[in-house]
């Protein structure tokens, strides 16, 4: 099953944890603590994770949080079954719908957040809209989505030598597909469903890799727009561009790779 998904990304498949894991995933996971202690949410809370995946945010929710239930809400099914393999705890609980429209009752939670899944739904309005809904009066709305045309330095690597290869690549670049990925836009699309207090950070976690193939190889797992790219192309056509990444990379003097992914977090109060 593939997710939803806003305009573009034909390849895109999201059906498998363990690759996507790989692949972002275990980035994700240094990001949610940081946005977590920004929160200072008190334990007992309730908490929905919209968008929740694999559970990465859900899972450093139980581990940080202290909360009193955790429910995860994600259109993959392939990322839910995942989610509830690593996750045996009574309090979580994982379910497939839309983020658009959001199976739960209006104002039953005290924490509505998502974790790097905003920017993928068709309509981030009306899933904003829907998480404000869903949260109690003084309750906290919050989402972290990465920079895609900044400081998400992977993926900027990544796209700029695909799009120098091949120019149809620049369509599928996220960093100029998803505008919310920017702090204005963010925060303005925060501030239109009448959150208030809304506040905008940075949220930067390095990303190391120990060398061109353990930065190479998640790239094959097809999961996400990237990857799917990769997958897409016939294997002259992967090979140019896996040379030209790796000719482009900053290497320390052991082969080392060392970048930065930084994520825009984002909170109001309901």
């Amino acid at each position: 099953m593939k997710r939803s998904r806003s305009a573009g990304g034909p390849n895109e498949v999201w059906t498998s944890g363990e690759a996507y894991e790989s692949f972002v995933g275990r980035w994700s996971r240094a990001v949610a603590r940081e946005f977590l202690e920004w929160l200072e949410i008190p334990g007992g809370s309730r908490w929905l994770d919209v968008g929740c995946g694999t559970g990465a945010l859900s899972a450093t929710i139980l581990e940080m949080a202290a909360p009193s239930r955790v429910h995860g809400i994600d259109p993959s099914i392939g990322y839910l079954e995942f989610a509830r393999s690593v996750m045996a705890d009574d309090r979580a609980r994982f379910e497939t719908a839309d983020a658009q429209a959001l199976p739960v009752e209006s104002a039953g939670y005290d924490a509505v957040v998502s974790g790097l899944a905003l920017n993928f739904i068709p309509r981030p309005d009306r899933a904003l809209a829907e998480m404000a809904r869903a949260a109690r009066r003084g309750g906290t709305v919050a989402a972290y989505v990465w920079d895609y045309a900044g400081k998400m330095q992977f993926m900027r690597h990544f796209w700029d030598a695909a799009a120098a290869l091949d120019p149809r690549a620049k369509d599928l670049d996220e960093g100029g597909r998803f505008p919310i990925c920017h702090p204005e836009p963010l925060r303005e699309i925060f501030q239109k469903v009448d959150l208030a207090g809304v506040e905008v950070r940075a949220i930067d976690t390095p990303t190391d890799f120990n060398d061109f193939d353990d930065f190479w190889s998640p790239f094959l797992g097809g999961q996400g727009p990237a990857p799917g790219y990769v997958m897409s192309l016939g294997e002259g056509a992967r090979s140019a561009l896996r040379e030209r990444l790796r000719a482009g990379l900053p290497y320390a003097a052991n082969g080392s790779i060392h970048l930065v992914a930084r994520a825009w977090a984002v909170r109001g109060v309901a």
